[in-house]
């Protein structure tokens, strides 16, 4: 059963801007970089489905959090079908995350009052999944599908759209601010974050400032 209501986790996502993005089969290095990210001050974790048997890390993860890092919303990311999505909310996914849009991810989402992100790339992908009962759409991969331009031209007729760019999103206050004045509502960022260098040393330390600091870059942009 997840931890937090789809508006908990959709309100986070607007106040803080960030959603860190990672994967690793170690659990204990899993913990200790969910542990780094929220004492940087994330509030939400988003860990990849890659990798056998990822959902049980996943598992692992969700039930840490619950006992040592409670204010720490985790997610899925790269769900590409339903049953997928259905073994990570029971295993406590408070939202899903996908590099596509999958009607019946949406759907089982839907009845279970979890947020998902789906992958969209054009204008039609982004409506079909609003019409599906998406409030937060990721573009995927940010960089290639056209970047902080796509955002704003999107944003142009549709100014309602909320938009997450994952790919192409990097920790400096030059990218931040791209993206951020193109109207995106929040970024994710994966291994320009949590890298593999502070994986390898187990620097936790320098990932949570790292954290930290790119937070205090979205509020800089954002003029907050």
């Amino acid at each position: 059963m997840p931890r937090h209501r789809r508006m908990q986790v959709l309100n986070a996502m607007y106040e803080t801007g960030l959603v860190p993005v990672f994967y690793h089969p170690e659990i204990e290095i899993v913990k200790e970089v969910a542990r780094a990210c929220a004492r940087g001050g994330a509030r939400l974790i988003e860990f990849t489905n890659r990798g056998d048997g990822a959902f049980e890390v996943f598992r692992e993860l969700e039930r840490f959090c619950a006992r040592e890092v409670p204010e720490l919303i985790t997610g899925v990311g790269s769900v590409v079908d339903a049953p997928t999505a259905a073994l990570y909310v029971d295993s406590g996914a408070s939202f899903v995350v996908g590099p596509l849009l999958n009607p019946e991810v949406a759907r089982l989402c839907n009845r279970r009052k979890i947020a998902y992100a789906p992958g969209c790339a054009t204008a039609t992908e982004i409506s079909q999944a609003e019409e599906l009962g998406c409030e937060m759409v990721k573009i995927f991969p940010g960089a290639e599908v056209g970047g902080p331009p796509f955002v704003k031209a999107v944003r142009g007729p549709c100014p309602w759209v909320s938009i997450m760019p994952t790919g192409g999103v990097d920790p400096t206050e030059t990218s931040l601010r791209a993206w951020f004045d193109a109207g995106v509502a929040c970024v994710g960022i994966g291994s320009n974050l949590i890298t593999k260098e502070v994986l390898a040393r187990k620097d936790y330390a320098s990932l949570t400032e790292a954290v930290s600091r790119t937070l205090a870059l979205i509020r800089a942009v954002r003029g907050k």
